[in-house]
C-alpha cells in the first residue's frame, strides 16, 4: 500500500470515529436484538450436503474458480501454474492452459465461454481465447493488461470485449479488450480491493475490500452507489445474488453478512406510497390493501432467499 500522509490518517481516523459514533447510536436507539426476538423459534432443518462431482487435475492450492454463463464449464487457476477448463457434468478435463506465473489468485470465464483471464502477484491480467490454439496447441493469449501497482485479486468479464478488475493498489479498472486500454481506471476503496462480484444484468457490481467495507458501485460511472459498514476486519469476498436485490459478504472476523441494495429499499417505499396512495383516491380501499399485499409477498420472496450466516 502507499505510505499514507498525516493529513490521510487524520481523515481516516474521523471516519472510523464517525462510524463509531454511528453504532453507539444504534445501540443506544434499539430496543430488543435478533437473538432475542428469534430466541424461541426452532431449529432449521439439517440439510446434508454431498459433492456431486470431484474434480482432480490439479497438484497444488486451488486459488481460483469461475462459472461459464452455461452453467456447466468453470476454470480453475491454482499455484501448480496451469488453468484448467473442466466440463462439470462429466468431471473431464477441456484444455489446460500453462501459466508464465504460477501465483494466480483470481480466474474469469466470459459469459459466453470463449474467453478465460486470470492474474495474481504477476500484477496483470491475461486473457485468453480457448477457441483459438497457438503453435503448441494450448488456448491463444489475447491480451496482457498490465500498469498495476499491486497484486490482482479479482477480475469479471461484462462481455467479450470488456473486463473490470479489483487489485491490491485499491483500483478499479474497466478494460476496452479489443483495443487494450483501459477505459476507467479510478480508486474503489481505502484499502487493497479483495474480492468483486456482478450482478447478474451486468449492470451493477460489488466489491470488498480490507478497508472493512463493501460498495455497490454501476458500470457506467467511477462514483459508488451505496457502501455497506458492519464488518470489523477485511472482506475478503463478496457474491451478488441472482436477484439483484442483495449481496453476501464474507470476512476475517469469522462472519458472513447478507445486504440489501438500496434499490430494493426503494423499493418497499415505493410500494408503500402507492398502497396509500391508492386508498386516498376513489379506488375501493381492497385496491389498496391488495396492491401493499402482493408488492409485500413480492419483496418477501426475494428476500427469502438471501441467507443470513453468521458463526
Amino acid at each position: 500500500m502507499p505510505k499514507v500522509d498525516d493529513a490521510t490518517k487524520k481523515l481516516h481516523d474521523e471516519i472510523n470515529d464517525l462510524i463509531k459514533k454511528f453504532k453507539d447510536d444504534q445501540k443506544a436507539k434499539a430496543d430488543c436484538t435478533l437473538q432475542e426476538k428469534c430466541g424461541d423459534m426452532g431449529d432449521i432443518p439439517k440439510i446434508r450436503l454431498g459433492p456431486k462431482k470431484i474434480l482432480k487435475g490439479h497438484i497444488n492450492k486451488v486459488n481460483s474458480v469461475h462459472f461459464a454463463g452455461d452453467s456447466r464449464h468453470c476454470v480453475t487457476g491454482s499455484l501448480d501454474g496451469k488453468l484448467i477448463i473442466w466440463d462439470t457434468w462429466t468431471a473431464n478435463k477441456v484444455q489446460i492452459i500453462p501459466l508464465r506465473s504460477a501465483w494466480v489468485m483470481t480466474v474469469a470465464f466470459s459469459p459466453s465461454g470463449n474467453f478465460v483471464a486470470c492474474g495474481g502477484m504477476d500484477n496483470q491480467c491475461t486473457v485468453y481465447d480457448v477457441n483459438n490454439r497457438d503453435a503448441s496447441g494450448v488456448a491463444k493469449m489475447t491480451r496482457e493488461l498490465l500498469g498495476y501497482e499491486g497484486f490482482l485479486s479479482s477480475c469479471r468479464f461484462l462481455d467479450d470485449s470488456h473486463l473490470i478488475t479489483g487489485s491490491g493498489d485499491m483500483k478499479i479498472c474497466h478494460w476496452d479488450l479489443e483495443k487494450g486500454v483501459k477505459t476507467m481506471d479510478f480508486n474503489g476503496h481505502a484499502g487493497d480491493i479483495a474480492g468483486l462480484s456482478l450482478s447478474a444484468d451486468m449492470n451493477t457490481y460489488v466489491t470488498g475490500s480490507v478497508d472493512k467495507t463493501a460498495k455497490l458501485w454501476d458500470v457506467r460511472e467511477e462514483t459508488h452507489k451505496q457502501m455497506f459498514f458492519g464488518h470489523e476486519m477485511d472482506v475478503n469476498s463478496v457474491c451478488y445474488h441472482p436477484s439483484g436485490f442483495g449481496f453476501a459478504s464474507a470476512s476475517e472476523d469469522q462472519t458472513a453478512r447478507s445486504s440489501i441494495t438500496a434499490l430494493c429499499k426503494a423499493m418497499k417505499i415505493v410500494l408503500l406510497a402507492l398502497a396509500f396512495r391508492l386508498t386516498e383516491c376513489v379506488w375501493p380501499l381492497q385496491v389498496g390493501i391488495n396492491m401493499c399485499a402482493y408488492g409485500f409477498k413480492f419483496l418477501y420472496e426475494i428476500q427469502q432467499k438471501q441467507t443470513v450466516i453468521n458463526n
